[in-house]
């Protein structure tokens, strides 16, 4: 591997003696992790499920090579094909870089992960990050994934929907257009745009992309988000910042701002020393040679007590706790009736209609809040998407399909791997099965809807979801 000049010249100082041996880990093949959802997989089963899936993988490797510094993570010691493993579709695990993981460890030592809490993973996408609070945040907490870049709000809404929480909200802006949510947000993670020295192994390609100019470029970038972000804190509020990068420029110059700063103040976060994360002046770096994983900065801040701006969007209109939304209004009494039945507690949402007919259900517990951000964003895709009717006749979303909070009283078309694989290619299946819409799944876990027909079933996987790659023989 052929490494810049400049680059080389940065982590010979960082790390001394050190150098070689991180120049060697730099030629090995880095290693893959997952993370398993516990909402849909539990501890005692997640290494028993699927003859192909990565889970069993694990399972023939031992437990010995779960990731130290979270529960429901462990490596595999190949890389398999995802794509063609219905689980992975099914949203069981994630797959993620597991040096990227130690975000939520670090999170349960600055906040009280037993309360609701109102997050924002500001530059979320695809999605690894979201579904990592999502699952350690209590899940009444308010979970807002932002992507500023379009092109891959589709990425990211695809995961959070896989992952199934109905907490996880999306929206798409500039975190100058957050300004009006100010100190509205508990906790704020930015996962900020670098030069993604971290990920040279992983990525070969990275390293003809990167410059010492794209390294400037991108300290500014993460200077501006940086100050977008920090007014939406809330009084003794927590930020982490991360980058999956090694240079102090993107990492230490770009929180000079922030360290100089009354109004925050560094939290420390415990680490043991086995792990191999490196303290940094401000913040924890990991190296390939000392941590199993990508190259990965992060630090945590807590804002102090200071006093609370005035908010802005206590005044929005507001007539009870159905009203006063900008984008959708309350779903009439008789279609409740049968939306409701197809959530394991209907009772826990309230059902709302856009304009174009789409179904929503949002949290009773989040209710006000999603109302303030439905005023004041203009891009977002907020609650569970319901589906929408036709007539009289109610059509299910694929996000139905997936979410943890569908009915389990909602009738099944369990599938073999390759009946499975065969219904996320959209290609027809030719099985036995009753009238009328049918929850298909893969060990006990949704896949996507069919429809009876008597003669037929018709296959309702969105096309964008469908898998391109050929099937194995």
């Amino acid at each position: 591997m052929h490494l810049p000049v400049a680059f080389t010249a940065e982590l010979q100082a960082q790390l001394g003696s050190q150098y070689t041996d991180f120049e060697a880990a730099l030629s090995y093949l880095p290693p893959v992790s997952i993370r398993y959802n516990p909402a849909k997989v539990s501890a005692s089963s997640r290494l028993q499920i699927g003859k192909s899936s990565p889970l069993l993988l694990a399972k023939e490797k031992g437990l010995g090579d779960e990731v130290l510094w979270h529960d429901h993570a462990f490596y595999l010691s190949t890389r398999p094909v995802f794509t063609l493993d219905p689980l992975f579709h099914a949203g069981a695990y994630y797959v993620q870089e597991a040096s990227s993981m130690l975000v939520a460890h670090a999170l349960a030592q600055v906040a009280d992960l037993s309360k609701p809490l109102r997050v924002l993973d500001l530059c979320a996408a695809p999605g690894g990050k979201t579904t990592l609070l999502a699952s350690r945040l209590h899940p009444d907490s308010l979970l807002v994934a932002n992507e500023v870049i379009k092109s891959r709000v589709v990425i990211l809404k695809e995961n959070v929907q896989k992952w199934g929480h109905p907490n996880v909200h999306i929206c798409h802006h500039d975190p100058e257009d957050l300004g009006r949510l100010e100190a509205f947000f508990d906790v704020i993670l930015i996962d900020a745009p670098c030069s993604g020295e971290g990920l040279f192994r992983k990525d070969p390609a990275a390293i003809n992309e990167w410059s010492p100019d794209n390294v400037q470029l991108c300290s500014a970038r993460q200077k501006r988000i940086l100050e977008a972000a920090l007014p939406l804190l809330a009084p003794k509020g927590t930020l982490l910042y991360c980058t999956c990068t090694y240079n102090d420029t993107e990492n230490q110059r770009s929180l000079d701002a922030l360290t100089a700063d009354a109004d925050f103040e560094e939290q420390k976060i415990k680490l043991p020393e086995s792990w191999g994360v490196t303290p940094k002046a401000v913040g924890y770096q990991c190296y390939p040679h000392r941590v199993r994983g990508e190259g990965f900065f992060f630090s945590v801040f807590r804002k102090k007590n200071v006093p609370r701006a005035a908010q802005r969007y206590d005044s929005l209109p507001k007539k009870g706790k159905e009203e006063g939304f900008k984008s959708c209004k309350r779903l009439h009494a008789k279609q409740t009736a049968e939306v409701a039945r197809w959530l394991e507690k209907p009772d826990d949402f309230h059902f709302f209609i856009k304009p174009n007919g789409e179904v929503l259900a949002f949290l009773d517990s989040q209710l006000d809040d999603i109302r303030i951000l439905d005023n004041l964003l203009f891009a977002k895709g907020l609650g569970l998407e319901m589906g929408e009717f036709k007539g009289n006749d109610f059509i299910p979303s694929h996000a139905l399909a997936l979410s943890t909070a569908l009915s389990s009283q909602i009738p099944t078309l369990e599938l073999t791997e390759g009946e499975a694989l065969q219904f996320l290619k959209k290609e027809n299946l030719l099985l036995d099965a009753p009238k009328g819409w049918l929850l298909v799944t893969y060990q006990e876990l949704g896949l996507g809807w069919v429809k009876g027909l008597g003669n037929r079933l018709n296959n309702y996987l969105p096309k964008d979801w469908r898998i391109r790659m050929e099937l194995p023989e």
